[in-house]
């Protein structure tokens, strides 16, 4: 398997904020210097390259131009950056590694959405735009180098395919300093890792270890030269992944020597301020389904006397056809002894008589009333008769240390078997990670050193095999025989030091985070072996020391067997296992793919050592603590200055009238109550993309405003980040009777079908209107920066603002920047270089000179115009045919779901027996569905796994609804549910999936099968009827 990788917004924008910092600085990779080569023991061998001798050409170095920006200059298109991403703007620039470093810049990303591929990109960025080429990660321990150098090695290709050449990397070992010559007399992109562990030893000047001597001082091995002399005289950039652990005063200095040109920081979590010219912070990344969705199973101990009968409630099964059951562990007496047991439990049944097995006595502590009175799952609770009340993963009775990691073992083994089939159908791997404080819970070594099992180990098979035989089944499924292919003891391993083959305790440094590289081997750099099927390794245990660098995409269950008193921050914990996954092909499984299902199969279950209120608690206030300071209140004063953008991309400042129309807005629509916080109303159009467009002139400005309004601290939302794991299952079953009714049958036979679509469209027309709309809608603006004066006061305690004063940026002469300006058009636009020529040179001169004052604005901006006439064309002539392929009956019944009363409908026609609904509209519109009189015969909620593939991503309509004969006019309908049907409302992406459905389902079987989009059930009865 090999990964695969997407250029996405969020990242683009990440990347765009720090060199958009830099416009004006012209593109110059011949900044050349005379190396020292040191004293040369032997002589140099002489070759001849163009005309030159070797030893000619090794004397070049090249290194970083300096910026030409003045000081102004810079600040000023920091604060433009800033000002565009609403972040609060900087009263001077950053400088924490002396003068010559000219700015120290923070980007914000929340773990799991890919920092280490941005500043990657940034690197071949920076290079591309400005020909700097020289740059140096440092990170905080050997796992994030290892994973560092890792990513570098895995978007080879990818960033190939972009830039047309690949960065040199290396990690820096000061035993084998010839890479910095390398280094030095390379003029492509090179990169530097260094760990900080040989950052610390190294750079503290006059230290007495040999890692310091070796950079310092001159090295005979190294031509009498100091290794610290050779980096510095590349001007490099800094790079630092995670700087909150890289803030020692000694790295700081260490840093100074390495005269960088400037730094830029990427973390979730910074802790010293510099620039900050980008934040994705938690709340963003959930929001935006960059991440998985956390759901947590907590454990409370009630009442640890010996003299109760000890019940532990797991959770509660719903099955249509049956009454409500329960999960739960107690005692049983046998032949050998007393032993606890898993068993599943309905009302009325007596755990005395269930605890002894056969002729066994039973157990008198379970004699008082332990017959199950009630199982509950609207209140998600099991009362016994006398009284004892239960929520999921609550124990009471004697239970010690030993029990809950044995029940938080199973728990994780269970949560594993419920998501593991349908992620396995959709050839995802599913991973599971515990979590322990000592190796030898896992793994230990007798005295002829045999590897034995720890406790955990034995508890782990023991409880595999339990579980296994719950979900072991006689029908040979792909995934029954994949099941029964892997032995207990082949499914676990332990990845902890090696010492000639015995595991150890992890080397660790002072702040517990461990230096040896063969721990993370398999996590780290051969992940595309852990992620494949022919890998039978599902469940991994790891020190808890770990932390960083130990993420892998596939892992859905985190188990935490450590003592209660552990300082690993919660979201350190989750952070592990916060990626979007990847499929057997490589393919991250992200909104493209899977669309609005994409945390339905996101979803990481953490099993907590703690109740489910502390540990959720816990986790959100570390959130609260770490999300960017956000406004509490959408006010009138929050929008003023603020910067939005048309359609075009034209900057628009908003001055106060506009504000307080915006503030009238969101109270007119109910987005913000009376104390301007924001409402369900607004999280539910939000999330239905309905979100209702501002009035008049503002209208263009609708993306920018919503984006605004998504950047004022939501409570609700924090509380949404985590969600309970203990929620009844419902095992939605097909309801045979419905789907095998004639009336649906013949529906589902006319759209059953995959789907490909085509498109034909005349370049000549795309041509005329690309020319037109450049015309008319370009706009580039030239580089500018503002100069403020100010003046001391009369009492000199402060400064007071004075004029200021914006001047153009002037073209620097020695600017050796070429653009293939027909090049990067077709590569924007996916147009031939034929087609991009005939519109560049249709254009007015007034636009396209626009290029000379700003080219990389003016071909992002011509490319913009230019898909955006394209994608208007593409869904005017697209068309589409049925290939090979049909979906199956079990689309309607492949996962398990949390039972929820607010979304979960009881239903009779319906091809299941429950409706799952993904809103108030919906689950409205499937109450109106089953008190119809109107001819609704049968209808099926479409599951998110039926697509139609569009060019603008998959779309999956909400409904197939089936008439009766005669009834109305169209009796086979598909419908798509939206609180509001102005087309303004509906955001452009969204708009034209509908577009293309109806194109679809105009042409399919002669248009016997009726689409359209309603918001109300009856405006669903005024289309069918005609």
């Amino acid at each position: 398997m090999k990964f695969k990788f997407k250029i996405h917004e969020y990242q683009t924008e990440a990347v765009n904020a720090v060199v958009d910092v830099f416009k004006g600085q012209p593109f110059n990779d011949r900044v050349k210097y005379t190396r020292d080569l040191g004293v040369q023991t032997t002589p140099q061998q002489i070759s001849m390259i163009e005309g030159s001798a070797a030893s000619d050409v090794d004397e070049i170095g090249f290194g970083n131009a300096e910026i030409v920006l003045t000081d102004e200059q810079l600040l000023s298109a920091i604060k433009s950056v800033q000002a565009d991403n609403n972040i609060k703007q900087s009263k001077e620039r950053s400088m924490p590694f002396g003068q010559a470093c000219r700015c120290a810049l923070d980007i914000e990303m929340e773990t799991g959405t890919g920092k280490t591929y941005v500043y990657i990109k940034t690197m071949f960025e920076l290079n591309k735009r400005y020909g700097w080429s020289k740059f140096i990660v440092i990170v905080p321990s050997v796992a994030i180098r290892e994973g560092v150098f890792k990513s570098f090695k895995m978007t080879e290709d990818h960033f190939f395919e972009q830039y047309g050449k690949k960065a040199r990397y290396f990690v820096y070992n000061s035993k084998n300093l010839n890479e910095l010559d390398n280094f030095s007399s390379d003029k492509k992109l090179n990169v530097m890792i260094i760990n900080s562990q040989a950052f610390a030893s190294s750079m503290k000047e006059g230290a007495r270890n040999d890692a310091s001597r070796i950079i310092y001082n001159e090295q005979d091995n190294f031509a009498s030269r100091r290794p610290i002399d050779v980096i510095a005289a590349n001007r490099p950039i800094i790079i630092l992944d995670e700087p909150q652990k890289l803030s020692g005063d000694a790295t700081t200095e260490g840093i100074k020597k390495f005269k960088p040109l400037f730094s830029l920081n990427y973390s979730a979590t910074h802790k010293q301020a510099h620039n900050l010219v980008y934040v994705l912070d938690a709340l963003d990344a959930y929001q935006k389904k960059l991440v998985k969705k956390i759901e947590v199973k907590g454990f409370e101990l009630r009442d640890l006397k010996g003299t109760q009968g000890f019940v532990y409630f797991s959770d509660i099964k719903l099955d249509h056809d049956k009454p409500p059951e329960a999960r739960i562990i107690f005692e049983v007496r046998h032949a050998s002894g007393i032993k606890r047991e898993a068993r599943t439990v309905r009302v009325n049944d007596d755990l005395y008589a269930l605890s002894g097995r056969g002729k066994n006595q039973p157990i008198n502590q379970y004699k008082d009333g332990y017959v199950i009175k009630q199982i509950d799952p609207i209140r998600n609770e099991l009362v016994f008769l006398n009284g004892i009340t239960l929520k999921p993963h609550e124990a009471i009775g004697d239970v010690n240390e030993a029990d809950m990691r044995r029940i938080q073992i199973r728990e994780t083994i269970r949560s594993h078997f419920e998501k593991e089939e349908k992620l396995f159908n959709k050839g995802i791997k599913c991973l599971s990670l515990f979590f322990i404080d000592e190796v030898k819970h896992y793994r230990q070594y007798d005295e002829q050193g045999n590897e034995l099992l720890g406790d955990f180990g034995v508890m782990f098979e023991e409880e595999y095999n339990a579980v296994f035989n719950e979900y072991n089944r006689i029908d040979e499924t792909p995934y029954i025989k994949y099941l029964k292919s892997i032995d207990v003891k082949d499914t676990h391993k332990g990845y902890f030091s090696i010492d000639k083959g015995r595991a150890v305790n992890s080397k660790t440094n002072r702040k517990g985070e461990s230096d040896d590289i063969s721990a993370y081997d398999l996590i780290l750099k051969d992940k595309e072996r852990l992620l494949s099927f022919d890998e039978p390794t599902r469940f991994i245990f790891s020190h808890s020391a770990l932390r960083e660098g130990w993420d892998n995409p596939n892992v859905f269950q985190i188990c935490t067997l450590k003592q209660s008193n552990d300082n690993v921050g919660k979201r350190q914990e989750v952070g592990r296992g916060m990626r979007l996954c990847v499929d057997q092909t490589g393919n991250r499984m992200d909104w493209t793919v899977l669309g609005a299902a994409v945390q339905d199969i996101n979803k990481l279950t953490v099993i907590a050592s703690d109740s489910y209120k502390d540990f959720v608690s816990a986790l959100q206030s570390e959130i609260k603590e770490t999300l960017y300071d956000r406004p509490p209140v959408a006010s009138k004063e929050y929008f003023v200055g603020k910067i939005v953008r048309a359609s075009d991309n034209t900057p628009h400042i908003l001055d106060k009238n506009e504000a307080a129309k915006i503030e009238r807005w969101l109270i007119y629509n109910q987005y913000i109550d009376f104390d301007g916080k924001l409402t369900d109303k607004f999280r539910a159009d939000r999330d239905n993309q309905t979100l209702q467009t501002p009035p008049d002139e503002l209208a263009q400005y609708a993306e920018s405003i919503h984006k605004l309004i998504q950047g004022v601290y939501d409570e609700k939302a924090i509380d949404s980040y985590v969600n309970p794991g203990d929620k009844p299952k419902i095992d939605n079953k097909l309801n045979e009777d419905n789907f095998f009714k004639k009336e649906f049958q013949a529906l589902w036979n006319h759209i059953n079908h995959k789907y490909a679509y085509t498109v034909e469209f005349d370049s000549a027309e795309l041509i005329e209107k690309s020319i037109a709309a450049i015309n008319a809608q370009l706009k580039v603006a030239k580089t500018t920066y503002t100069r403020t004066t100010g003046m001391q006061s009369a009492d000199g305690l402060q400064f007071v603002e004075g004029a200021s004063r914006t001047e153009d940026v002037r073209a620097v002469e020695t600017s050796t920047a070429i653009y293939d300006l027909v090049g990067e058009i077709a590569k924007r636009t996916d147009l031939t270089r034929k087609t991009s020529a005939k519109i560049l040179s249709g254009i007015g001169v007034a636009q396209f000179l626009m290029f000379k004052s700003n080219p990389e604005e003016f071909m992002d901006k011509v490319g913009k115009l230019i898909n955006e006439q394209k994608a208007t064309l593409i869904v005017e002539e697209i068309s589409y045919d049925a290939i090979d392929g049909k979906y199956d009956s079990d689309i309607f019944t492949a996962s398990k779901v949390n039972y929820d009363p607010v979304c979960v409908l009881d239903a009779k026609r319906h091809v299941t027996p429950w409706v799952i609904c993904d809103s108030e509209v919906e689950k409205k519109f499937a109450e109106k569905l089953e008190k119809s009189e109107d001819g609704v015969c049968v209808y099926a909620k479409l599951p998110k796994t039926f697509v139609i593939p569009t060019p603008v991503g998959n779309y999956t309509p909400d409904w197939a609804i089936s008439f009766v004969e005669g009834s109305v006019k169209y009796v086979y309908f598909v419908a798509e549910t939206k609180g509001s049907l102005e087309s303004l409302q509906l955001k452009k992406i969204e708009a034209a999936k509908i577009a293309c459905a109806k194109k679809l389902f105009a042409k399919l079987d002669g248009g016997k099968v009726k689409y359209d989009v309603a918001d109300t059930y009856e405006s669903l009865l005024n289309i069918v009827k005609g």
